[in-house]
């Protein structure tokens, strides 16, 4: 008989479903389509409270558009909220975008800045957009924390899950920095595709029982 392997512990945890992700998503594709770092920045902004499918199936009416900041700047803030309003929140999210446009053309030459500072500054940009924009158009090394994310974390016991911001910052102390952009897209496919919101409870899927065989409560997720 194999051994019962133990997860006692967060970092040996971690170390598994690092492990188990990356064999089953080797080169995840980012979720959103995008042509470049704009395209980007607007699609993670139009996906609050949205889905990726639905944010993929406006987009390239928005794009045909207008798809530079120049452009952008220059279509009436009625008309971008008339295209993206299958995605919700169409007034906030319309007005965003139309004031991201003129700041990226009129402080940044027209295009999306390299820095969490400068990103941060424009309307309708969190820190989990810009670090979105960071990691998988820059390619620099972060870790956004969305739903998905925030949920499997607590499920899988890495975190408490008082916050994202906790959240966020537990799973950047537990995985190498150089997994990080590339986990983040796999947690979020394993969450969709496995550990979803109603399909598992942190006792049905392969990597609960895994690292928890025992469990018999469901996990809750804290907001």
């Amino acid at each position: 008989m194999a051994p019962v392997r133990s997860f006692s512990t967060k970092a040996a945890r971690a170390a598994y479903v690092d492990r188990r992700l990356a064999e089953l998503y080797p080169a995840p594709a980012v979720p959103l389509r995008h042509r470049d770092a704009y395209t980007l920045l607007v699609a993670v902004l139009l996906s609050a409270q949205c889905t990726d499918r639905r944010v993929n199936e406006v987009t390239p009416r928005l794009w045909s558009e207008a798809g530079t900041p120049g452009a952008m700047s220059r279509v009436p803030v009625a008309r971008i909220e008339a295209i993206i309003r299958p995605c919700g929140l169409a007034s906030q999210k319309a007005k965003a975008i139309a004031g991201l446009s003129r700041l990226l053309v009129d402080r940044h030459g027209g295009q999306v800045p390299r820095t969490y500072a400068e990103l941060e500054t424009l309307p309708g940009v969190g820190h989990k957009t810009a670090s979105v924009v960071m990691a998988q158009a820059f390619g620099e090394p972060a870790f956004p924390v969305d739903t998905h994310i925030h949920r499997l974390a607590q499920r899988w016991r890495l975190t408490d899950g008082r916050s994202v911001e906790q959240t966020e910052r537990d799973l950047k102390h537990l995985f190498p920095r150089e997994h990080w952009n590339l986990l983040h897209l796999r947690i979020i496919y394993y969450g969709r595709e496995h550990c979803t919101a109603r399909g598992c409870d942190g006792t049905v899927c392969k990597i609960c029982r895994t690292l928890f065989p025992g469990r018999k409560q469901a996990v809750f997720t804290r907001k």
